[in-house]
């Protein structure tokens, strides 16, 4: 379609000629366009706000721990609490194989840590170095708790962000200092910034302690006692097909009914990270449905326009066809009508979409870090341009197609 400058004047004329209703109908396609944009930029950036609460955590894994039972066994009453032991691990790790990662956690009652003058809220829970691998730690000093740590029952502690800015409001390395708890001093060697806040064991987002477990075991005297066993499978292994196994080895080793999915708990994240993927699957589906509607329905307010502006100028086209002007040349004007203000409009809905997302975006940063990204992706914004250029010319064929169909004699006769 060959369009020189005085069809671009010529364009641009017919469409200023009045304004309020270029304007108005541009108006339908700038919002269907800003919508469609707004939408994806921020369904993006609110996966990233929810992925991040779950960042690090391991998508295979399961957490197993007691509770009150729910069903009679072996003459035993239901309701009864029991308790997990240390033996635990090594009874999982034999009869389920499948297995990468079992991980034994202790949590502790102390609500407050202490450095100098300052105090902080805090969930202290005792780990061994291989819950890493479950919920992987963000190091932003120092280093996590190993094995020299268990071996040698170190009083040494890894502190959590909202911990280290309570008690170090100054910034800088914490390791080497030393904080109490209850009546205990333990020396700080590391700062983990983890984001998987959406996944907090005990207590709330942020306020963890971490200590080994073999020191946790002996500053809280709780013998061979295990509050929760965290376990990852083996890569390609399904968890969901295994957890009965977890289950029944942990029951049948306590006297519980190994059907008893209450009293011996066992929690799938697996699950969890699959119910999000569901959701964010129907997210994208409304967010496309709902923009696409929009601007649909942008592209018929600029078919009608332009069907009426072409009856208002049948005289006007009637004249041209006089002259020499071909079907073909009053087709590519119409189009070329339609596209161009689709286009500007439709640009303008996404120059404006990006702007929005941009300021979200900004407002969405923390110590200086982006959270989430509020943004559509280059390709899918070369893919809005594409859609607004070719609803331009949808828009545009059943006026072109009346304007074609109008003949000079008709059109005298109508003057």
């Amino acid at each position: 379609m060959r369009i020189d400058i005085d069809s671009y004047r010529e364009i641009i004329d017919t469409l200023t000629r009045n304004k309020s209703r270029s304007f108005l109908t541009g108006f339908g396609v700038f919002w269907g366009v800003f919508m469609l944009i707004v939408l994806i930029g921020g369904g993006q950036g609110l996966k990233e706000k929810l992925n991040e609460n779950f960042a690090g955590f391991a998508t295979n894994s399961a957490l197993v721990w007691s509770q009150p039972t729910s069903k009679a066994y072996k003459g035993f009453r239901k309701g009864r609490s029991w308790s997990m032991d240390y033996k635990d691990v090594q009874r999982i790790k034999n009869n389920v194989p499948e297995l990468n990662v079992v991980s034994p956690m202790l949590f502790g009652n102390s609500s407050l840590a202490y450095y100098e003058d300052r105090k902080a809220s805090i969930s202290v829970v005792g780990v061994e170095p291989s819950y890493a691998a479950i919920q992987n730690p963000l190091m932003r000093y120092g280093r996590y708790i190993n094995d020299m740590d268990l071996k040698n029952n170190r009083k040494v502690c890894v502190i959590q962000k909202k911990v280290y800015k309570e008690l170090f409001k100054d910034g800088g390395d914490p390791c080497g200092q030393s904080i109490r708890i209850d009546s205990t001093y333990y020396t700080i060697v590391g700062v983990d910034f983890t984001a998987a806040e959406g996944i907090q064991l005990n207590g709330e987002p942020g306020t963890g302690v971490s200590l080994p477990f073999t020191q946790m075991r002996q500053a809280y005297n709780y013998g061979s006692q295990v509050h929760m066993i965290a376990v990852t499978g083996k890569e390609g292994v399904v968890m969901s097909k295994i957890t009965d196994r977890i289950r029944e080895t942990v029951a049948r080793a306590h006297y519980i009914d190994p059907t008893d999915e209450q009293g011996a708990m066992v929690f799938n994240t697996e699950v969890l990270f699959q119910m999000i993927d569901n959701l964010f699957k129907g997210v994208n589906f409304l967010v496309w449905l709902v923009g696409l509607g929009t601007l649909f329905a942008g592209a018929i307010g600029v078919s009608n326009i332009m069907m009426v502006t072409v009856r208002e100028r049948t005289t006007e086209i009637g004249i041209r066809r006089a002259i020499g002007a071909t079907p073909k040349m009053i087709l590519s004007q119409i189009i070329s009508e339609s596209i161009v203000l689709t286009l500007v409009a439709g640009m303008s809905g996404i120059l404006f979409g990006v702007m929005i997302l941009q300021m979200l975006e900004m407002g969405n940063t923390e110590d200086g870090i982006v959270t989430a990204h509020f943004q559509v992706g280059f390709w899918t914004a070369i893919a809005a341009a594409l859609m607004v250029s070719l609803m331009g010319v949808l828009a545009g064929l059943a006026p072109a197609a009346r304007a074609m169909s109008i003949k000079p004699v008709d059109a005298m006769r109508d003057e």
